[in-house]
C-alpha cells in the first residue's frame, strides 16, 4: 500500500465526504459539447451579432480564486485554457463554498452555463451548473498556477527535472503545454513521411517484429522465447531483410515505420527501443535514393514548421535540397588527417591514428570496420552540421550494399548527417545471392562469437535472393533523430513519450 503525504490524505477525505453526500468523485459520463477553443471561436463569433452561447466544458483546474461571492477558475482542455466565473446568484452561496471548500487544484470539472466577456476582456464561462468528473488524489509536480487579483494566471514554477519529466511522462504532459505540442508535431512529421511515400508510390507493409533470425543492422538483439514453437526469438533491429523479400515478390516500392529493438548503449540519441522508417525501392540506386532522402526530410520539414529552414541550438539549419555531398574517404582525410585508402589492414589503421592522434586511442583489438567506425564519429561526424551525404563507403562495414563498379573494397552506400549526428543510412542494395552468402561468411570468420557487430547466416533470406531481386535502392532513418531535429530538442528522451529507464525505487513518500 501507498504511503500517503499529508495533502493526499486530505483529498482522500474529501471523497470520502463526496460519497457521504451521495456524490461519486469519478462518474460513469462526462456531457462536454464544446472544447475551450470552440467555446471561445463560436463566442467570437456570435459576439458581433448578440447572440447567446450555451456550453458545457471539461477539464482540470489549474487555477483557482474565491472572492465571497462569486470565484474564478481557469481550467485546461487538450485545446487550451479558459476562464470559469461562479456566481451565487445563479449557483447559490451553498453552491459555491461547496466548489472553493471540495474542488482542488488538478480535479477534473464539467461546467455549463453562458459565454461572455470580461471586463478586462478575457472571454468566460458564467457557470450555472458544475460536477466533478475525477478528483485528483496527487498534486501535480510544481502545480503551481496562480490567478493573480487583476485575473492574469502566473505560473511560478514547471517541472523541470529531466528525470522525473521522462519518469512521469504523464505529469509532464499535464504541467507543461509545449511537451504536448512537441508530441503533435511528432504525430505530424510521422504523418508527413507517409503522405510523401504514399505520393510516390510507395505500399506501406508490416513485417514480423519477433523475427527467428535477426539481420539488417550491425547490433545486439533483444532475446525471447516462443513457447509454443518451443525455440529463442529475437525483437527484430530492422526491417531490411523482410522488406527487401518483398522485392523478390514483385512488390517494388515499400516502406515501414515502426519499431526496432537494439540491446545497446542509451545516449542523447539513442534509445533501446526506437522508431524507424525504411523504404525498398525497385530499379533505383543510392544516388536516386538520396535524391528522394532530400526531397522527404525538406516536405516534412515544411509540414511541421513551414518551411525548410529550421533552428536547432546556436544553428540555423536548411533543408532545402540539394543537400551537400561528401566522399567519406576524402571527408576522414580532411577531418582526421588519415587516409583509410592507404591502410588495408585493421593494424595498420590502428597505428596510423594512434600516430597521428595520441589523446584519442580506438580499441587495439577493433576490425579495420570498426576503427573507420571510430574515425567517423570522432573526427567528421561532429563537424556536419548542414544536412550533408557521405557517401561510398568501404565494403568492411558494409555487409549488405553493392560493390562501386570497378571498385570491389567500395560500396555504394551513403549517410546523411545534420547538426552533427546521423540522420539516416542507405545502399544500392546487394541483389547478388553468391556474393551476400560470402558476405556473410565473412562477417562470421572475422568477428567474435559475442561481437555486436556480427551478422548471422540468414538462409532463408539467401533463398529469396536466388529468385531473383531486382537492383534496388534502400533506405533507413531514425524518425525519433528527425523529430530532434525539427522540434529543436537535443535529448532523444524528449522526443519518446515513454523512454527506456532503469527500475524506480519506490520509497516512502514524505510528508509535506
Amino acid at each position: 500500500m501507498p504511503e500517503y503525504t499529508s495533502l493526499e490524505k486530505i483529498r482522500l477525505q474529501k471523497i470520502d465526504e463526496l460519497r457521504a453526500q451521495g456524490i461519486e468523485s469519478y462518474p460513469t459520463r462526462a456531457e462536454r459539447t464544446h472544447t475551450s477553443a470552440q467555446a471561445i471561436a463560436e463566442f467570437e463569433s456570435a459576439e458581433k451579432d448578440g447572440r447567446e452561447v450555451k456550453t458545457t466544458l471539461a477539464g482540470r483546474i489549474r487555477a483557482t480564486r474565491a472572492m465571497g461571492k462569486i470565484s474564478f477558475a481557469h481550467i485546461e482542455d487538450g485545446a487550451g485554457k479558459i476562464q470559469l466565473f461562479l456566481r451565487i446568484n445563479e449557483l447559490t452561496q451553498e453552491r459555491v463554498d461547496f466548489f472553493n471548500k471540495m474542488f482542488d487544484i488538478g480535479d477534473f470539472i464539467q461546467a455549463s452555463g453562458v459565454m461572455f466577456r470580461t471586463k478586462t476582456g478575457e472571454v468566460t464561462l458564467h457557470v450555472h451548473d458544475f460536477k466533478l468528473l475525477a478528483k485528483a488524489v496527487s498534486p501535480l509536480p510544481a502545480d503551481k498556477d496562480v490567478t493573480q487579483d487583476d485575473g492574469t494566471v502566473v505560473r511560478y514554477a514547471a517541472l523541470e527535472d529531466a528525470e522525473l519529466r521522462a519518469r512521469q511522462r504523464y505529469a509532464d504532459l499535464a504541467v507543461n503545454p509545449e511537451v504536448r505540442e512537441t508530441f503533435r508535431q511528432r504525430a505530424t512529421i510521422i504523418k508527413a513521411l507517409r503522405e510523401f511515400l504514399d505520393g510516390k508510390g510507395f505500399l506501406e507493409v508490416e513485417t514480423p517484429i519477433l523475427q527467428p533470425i535477426y539481420g539488417g543492422a550491425a547490433a545486439r538483439p533483444f532475446t525471447t522465447h516462443h513457447n509454443e514453437l518451443n525455440q529463442d526469438m529475437y525483437l527484430r533491429i530492422s526491417f531490411e531483410l523482410y522488406l527487401k523479400r518483398l522485392l523478390v515478390g514483385n512488390l517494388e516500392k515499400v516502406y515501414e515505420i515502426g519499431r526496432d529493438f537494439r540491446n545497446e548503449g542509451v545516449s542523447y540519441k539513442h534509445n533501446p527501443e526506437f522508431t524507424q522508417l525504411e523504404f525498398y525501392w525497385a530499379y533505383a540506386d543510392y544516388l536516386k535514393v538520396m535524391e528522394l532522402t532530400e526531397q522527404m526530410v525538406a516536405y516534412a520539414a515544411e509540414k511541421v514548421t513551414g518551411g525548410t529552414k529550421i533552428r536547432h541550438g546556436e544553428h540555423e539549419i536548411e533543408f532545402k535540397p540539394p543537400w551537400r555531398r561528401l566522399e567519406m574517404r576524402q571527408g576522414l582525410i580532411e577531418a582526421s588527417g588519415i587516409d583509410i585508402a592507404e591502410h588495408k589492414t585493421a593494424e595498420t589503421l590502428f597505428k596510423a591514428i594512434v600516430s597521428k592522434h595520441k589523446d584519442k586511442t580506438p580499441d587495439p583489438k577493433a576490425t579495420r570496420g570498426k576503427l573507420i567506425d571510430f574515425l567517423l564519429s570522432e573526427f567528421l561526424e561532429p563537424t556536419l552540421i548542414q544536412p550533408t551525404f557521405l557517401y561510398d563507403y568501404p565494403r568492411d562495414i558494409s555487409p549488405l550494399a553493392k560493390s562501386k563498379p570497378g571498385d570491389p573494397l567500395t560500396v555504394e552506400r551513403f549517410e546523411g548527417y545534420c547538426a552533427g549526428f546521423e540522420l539516416c543510412n542507405a545502399f544500392t542494395e546487394l541483389n547478388d545471392p553468391l556474393d551476400q552468402e560470402q558476405r556473410f561468411l565473412e562477417m562470421g570468420r572475422d568477428y567474435a562469437a559475442d561481437d555486436e557487430e556480427k551478422h548471422p547466416m540468414d538462409e532463408d533470406y539467401l533463398r529469396a535472393m536466388r529468385y531473383g531481386m531486382p537492383p534496388c535502392g534502400g533506405f533507413g532513418m531514425g524518425v525519433d533523430r528527425l523529430t530532434m531535429l525539427l522540434t529543436d530538442k537535443h535529448s532523444i528522451r524528449e522526443v519518446l513519450l515513454f523512454p527506456a529507464l532503469r527500475n524506480e525505487e519506490f520509497g516512502d513518500k514524505k510528508e509535506n
